[in-house]
């Protein structure tokens, strides 16, 4: 229970499932610690620079097929673990039931620094060949998820509060919708995380 009443699941459009408190404490830890150990490999995390020259805010890495804007390679910089698939197929299964074959081969991770006032722009998540569903994992830091529709960054659109531990499923009817970050709440990751800010996971399937 977060605060004087639990916070339930919630189907926010179809096809997009919020399951608060899905991953339990140490879980969370274990992922943490992942993210930490990834960011010491080959590839860093970085701002990545958009072909139109702006900067994103957050700090991103990659796992499984190389991706740079907006395209995916054939190389892999950073191996995507099986057991981090694993936990990408029983999310899926968690949000709808089943999990119909989930096998993703890419993820991101971005990382949100909340004193620096990092966000994110409302964005489609389209550069796979396929309408596999995108799984999201938060860690650290409550955000403001802003999910919207498929047609413009605009209204309408659902602003949904994410906490460390959180999934978010959207597939179907919502794979292509905007979405995207504008508030992270700084200093509200749960205290024994041992983590400043928020990161986000999220998997999916490139289609290559």
């Amino acid at each position: 229970m977060d605060g004087l009443f639990p916070r339930e699941r919630a189907v926010v459009a179809p096809g997009a499932v919020h399951v608060p408190g899905w991953l339990p404490a140490a879980r969370q830890r274990e992922l943490v610690a992942a993210c930490r150990e990834w960011g010491r490999g080959p590839v860093p995390y970085r701002h990545i620079v958009l072909p139109g020259g702006g900067v994103m805010s957050v700090q991103s890495l990659g796992l499984g097929r190389r991706w740079e804007p907006y395209r995916y390679g054939r190389d892999v910089d950073v191996e995507l673990p099986d057991w981090l698939v694993a936990l990408g197929r029983r999310a899926v299964a968690e949000a709808y039931g089943e999990h119909s074959g989930y096998a993703p081969d890419a993820a991101f991770v971005n990382y949100y620094d909340a004193g620096a006032g990092a966000s994110m722009g409302m964005h489609q998540d389209k550069d796979e060949r396929t309408d596999a569903p995108v799984v999201s994992l938060s860690l650290g830091d409550t955000c403001v998820f802003r999910f919207g529709n498929t047609e413009t960054r605009g209204k309408p659109y659902t602003d949904v509060e994410l906490v460390s531990g959180d999934l978010f499923v959207f597939g179907g009817a919502s794979r292509f919708a905007y979405h995207g970050v504008p508030k992270v709440h700084a200093g509200t990751a749960p205290p024994g995380l041992g983590l400043r800010g928020r990161l986000n996971i999220t998997l999916r399937e490139t289609g290559m």
